[in-house]
């Protein structure tokens, strides 16, 4: 329901919601969601959970806005990153060639398509990472590296 909540509906409202790493902070509060997220369900009345979920969002706002003002004048390998998701992902793979689920587990996370959307597949597109088998991006050996500069 979380999930749902967070992915779906207010990233149709409005699209920030679809890059914003909440589940990084959820992760952080993972008793508080649970407790929540059951209560609303004992109860039949999910408006503790949303107040809980608007806190998280909340604080994830405050946190990039922190990492913006501190990395405003910092850039990666001479591209400016202006996507915290795709910095986060440039510190994971560090000097290393990683799979898809190395990189994962690096960050902490465990659903596909988010960390597809949100991290690799922006990463690829601004070009400061790359497959080590590009005429496979499908391939189960494939692996990523940071682009050469």
């Amino acid at each position: 329901m979380g999930r749902l909540w967070h992915t779906i509906l207010l990233g149709q409202w409005k699209e920030l919601f679809y890059w914003l790493p909440i589940e990084d902070l959820i992760r952080k509060r993972q008793n508080d969601y649970y407790n929540a997220l059951g209560k609303a369900d004992k109860d039949g009345d999910s408006s503790e959970f949303v107040q809980m979920m608007l806190q998280v969002i909340k604080d994830t706002l405050v946190d990039y806005e922190d990492d913006t003002d501190q990395d405003s004048d910092q850039e990666t390998d001479q591209v400016k990153i202006d996507n915290p998701n795709v910095k986060k992902l440039l510190d994971a793979i560090g000097d290393e060639t990683m799979s898809a689920k190395e990189l994962m587990d690096e960050l902490g996370l465990s659903h596909r398509p988010t960390f597809r959307n949100n991290y690799l597949n922006p990463a690829l597109e601004l070009g400061v990472i790359e497959r080590t088998i590009p005429e496979k991006p499908n391939s189960r050996n494939q692996r990523y590296k940071k682009t050469v500069r």
